[in-house]
């Protein structure tokens, strides 16, 4: 690793930040061309389908400086150049045609079948490969492609929000919501970063709720999310509730509450899910955690008391016990924001 790689591939990782909640089945990535300590060009991964982030980065050089300027240059990525031809060419090939001289990457390819076959392909053809560089970092940020490919389930998010005594629900009269304003623009951007939305049956015939995306900025590049309504009473769904009237109806999906693993799985192998937003009540947030299923948990809490019926997690607990690793804390206005991801045992 030479004292360079180190920027570079943070300015990789930049870049493919910007495709998160756009590209499953895909993972996000990002490139950097790099030639004589200058950045040539740099592209990201938009969707399933279209270029790559390495193919992307080297357009982007040709269109501003042309085919020469590839010749002996380095090239960052975030993840291993892919090596089998899919619904795009391989990005291996792409790079040695283009005569780039170096390759450097942070994050192993997580498909077994793949990994490590990038530098084989980039060695044989004189091109030196570095692997590795900020590897913790790339992780993080295809963690949900990761999980796909390793177990068949999706990454999964839960939100809640919470009085301080740990209720979800406002004093009668008091209005619906626990959080501001600001609170809620950052549920708009959580849900900006999975392609599914989870909820149950219940907070469906309590709150209505729309689970979609209205910021057309955060809107732009991305498909409304899937709704999914896991509830035991389908026939007492309202079906006059906006997930079954509004413009994106048909992302409105409904599935056994009594098998959410089976549910997840469906998501992530019959609609290419790779990442998913879980809001809903105490119930099944519990049932969720008691199960093993959630990743991640965001909670949000309101400097209010309600005194309500409903806690933010209404369970049997967790006899092998709950730990949250890697807390980070923001404020949004009055709320305070517990970002963090779950670890058992």
């Amino acid at each position: 690793m030479q004292g360079e790689d180190v920027p570079w591939m943070r300015r990789a990782i930049e870049e493919g930040r910007k495709g998160v909640g756009r590209t499953s089945p895909n993972p996000p990535v990002g490139a950097v061309v790099v030639k004589d300590g200058v950045e040539l060009g740099a592209g990201w991964h938009h969707g399933a389908g279209l270029p790559h982030a390495e193919r992307e980065a080297m357009a982007a050089v040709r269109a501003a400086h042309g085919d020469e300027a590839l010749k002996g240059s380095t090239v960052y990525v975030t993840l291993e150049p892919c090596s089998t031809h899919g619904r795009t060419p391989p990005c291996t090939d792409g790079l040695i045609e283009a005569g780039v001289a170096r390759v450097v990457y942070a994050a192993e390819d997580p498909n077994p079948a793949h990994a490590g076959r990038a530098d084989q392909l980039l060695e044989k053809s004189g091109i030196a490969v570095t692997r590795g560089v900020l590897a913790d970092e790339a992780a993080e940020l295809i963690r949900a492609f990761t999980k796909v490919q390793r177990t068949g389930l999706p990454w999964v998010i839960l939100k809640t929000a919470m009085s301080l005594d740990g209720r979800i629900t406002r004093p009668p009269g008091e209005g619906m919501w626990l959080t501001g304003e600001e609170a809620r623009a950052e549920v708009q951007r959580l849900r900006a970063e999975v392609d599914a939305v989870v909820t149950s049956g219940e907070t469906v015939r309590k709150d209505r709720p729309r689970l979609d995306l209205r910021d057309p900025q955060l809107l732009e590049g991305r498909l409304q999310p899937w709704r999914l309504v896991l509830t035991a009473d389908p026939a007492s769904l309202p079906m006059d509730a906006p997930l079954f009237t509004d413009a994106h109806r048909e992302r409105t999906l409904i599935d056994d509450r009594a098998h959410p693993e089976e549910s997840l799985r469906k998501l992530a192998h019959e609609r290419g899910v790779s990442a998913v937003l879980v809001e809903c009540g105490g119930r099944l947030a519990a049932s969720l955690l008691e199960a093993g299923l959630v990743d991640e948990w965001v909670a949000f809490l309101a400097p209010i008391a309600s005194g309500g019926p409903l806690p933010a997690v209404a369970g049997n607990g967790f006899p092998e016990g709950l730990v949250l690793k890697d807390a980070a804390f923001r404020r949004f206005g009055p709320d305070v924001m517990l970002r963090a991801k779950v670890m058992r045992g």
